[in-house]
């Protein structure tokens, strides 16, 4: 099938919400017959750029499979988002929800799928929602930001297995069809030989605020939330937790072992480090070197390279395995941002629970790994945040406050600005 032409998550987004959502007919790969007058109802919690984009590529999605999609139900923490979106949506007033709580009005309602882009806080405990009122989900990325999150997220997963529900998520280069074929080759099919290591980037410039916020209440913290640890689980789990799910996925699970550092030097806002460097060690003697920084006038860099004993690949170049795992039935989108709305709603039509639950919670996971490594200078292992409880219960039971029932029973205590974490002290 002859590639179509990449867009940007943020010109998608204006684009398609910016003209109604009137998107252009035909679609970019026409509709399948089978899929005509198929109907799903979606939800969408979280209101934001994130959420609006999940939301547009659904319904791009739609037409491309030939399905009628809609959104009929928002839910953000500020109403006023909620109700924005919904008229970019076309969902009525009344079915635009908003509060601390405006997740469990918006279940209660006739959706089907749930896209959720909240803060990452929040999103342990509303797929445990979801989950027990029978939806089918799609989660953005990261999922949790701390280790009780990350096995509410697994435990939720191994639920929706019992139920059939879809759970897939918004680590996008799973869904990149590239990059699924070049780990096909040399991932499973070992054409490059044994792994041996590799390096995982994502060095950008500043982002978000670039003044001290002073944050005096709940919804100071969730209008900044990409500031606080507490809520995004720092930028090496909300955004680098991209490529190392990458990593995670070309070594073929979790690493043992993560020894990390980082810092602040520059970063006015909030309590989170400018950058860290993570060496994690996948056993075997493979390690993958991890790196993120958010710094203006440095050196940019944001990818992957994996060597191995006959070659390297950076992730997304080997794509001619001998067996292609992508169903000949799946039609091909745009983007990545898209391919993973398209492959929710395919695979629920198919009745075929594909659930990606534990990967990107084992992801998320392992970026969290690197953090408290960081933040400590300690050696942490899997075992001590996962799956050992009496290891090191510190660890393992390691919760960050405020929590997402915090926001809800009105009890969120605001975090210290430029108070940050110093490694070597108990």
């Amino acid at each position: 099938m002859k590639k179509t032409t990449k867009l940007s998550r943020r010109d998608f987004v204006h684009t398609a919400l910016g003209a109604g959502v009137a998107l252009s007919a035909p679609t970019i790969l026409g509709a399948t017959a089978k899929g005509q007058g198929k109907t799903f109802k979606i939800g969408l919690i979280g209101c934001g750029g994130r959420g609006r984009g999940a939301a547009a590529g659904a319904l791009e999605a739609g037409k491309i499979l030939g399905f009628n999609v809609r959104v009929v139900a928002t839910a953000d923490y500020f109403k006023d988002r909620a109700v924005r979106a919904g008229k970019q949506l076309d969902v009525p007033p009344e079915r635009c929800f908003g509060g601390a709580s405006c997740y469990r009005d918006l279940l209660e309602t006739d959706v089907e799928i749930v896209l959720m882009a909240t803060a990452p806080l929040f999103r342990p405990l509303h797929l445990e929602a979801a989950v027990n009122a029978g939806k089918h989900v799609f989660i953005e990325k990261p999922v949790a930001v701390d280790p009780p999150g990350c096995r509410r997220v697994i435990a939720a997963g191994r639920e929706a297995e019992k139920k059939g529900l879809v759970i897939t998520a918004g680590t996008e280069m799973r869904h990149d069809w590239d990059h699924i074929k070049t780990h096909q080759a040399v991932a499973v099919e070992k054409s490059l030989g044994k792994l041996y290591a590799g390096r995982v980037s994502f060095c950008i410039g500043h982002m978000f605020w670039s003044r001290p916020i002073n944050p005096k209440s709940a919804e100071d913290l969730v209008r900044s939330w990409q500031n606080w640890i507490a809520l995004s689980g720092d930028h090496l789990v909300e955004q680098h937790v991209h490529n190392i799910d990458l990593a995670n996925w070309f070594c073929g699970g979790h690493p043992v072992s993560a020894v990390g550092f980082g810092g602040r030097p520059r970063r006015p806002a909030g309590d989170m480090y400018d950058f860290f460097s993570v060496d994690y060690d996948y056993g075997e003697g493979v390690h993958i070197h991890s790196m993120c920084r958010q710094v203006n006038g440095c050196w940019n860099w944001v990818g992957h390279d994996f060597v191995y004993e006959k070659g390297h690949t950076n992730g997304n170049d080997h794509p001619k395995p001998q067996k292609s795992p992508i169903p000949a039935s799946l039609p091909q989108g745009p983007s990545s941002h898209i391919q993973e709305q398209i492959d929710t709603l395919y695979y629920i039509n198919k009745g075929r629970p594909v659930n990606q639950a534990r990967a990107v919670a084992e992801s998320t996971a392992t970026a969290i790994m690197g953090r408290i490594s960081a933040y400590t200078g300690w050696q942490v292992t899997w075992n001590q945040i996962m799956a050992a409880a009496d290891e090191s219960p510190d660890l393992f039971n390691l919760t960050l406050k405020p929590t997402a029932e915090d926001f809800e029973k009105g009890t969120v205590e605001i975090p210290k600005e430029n108070v940050v974490p110093v490694p070597g002290q108990k």
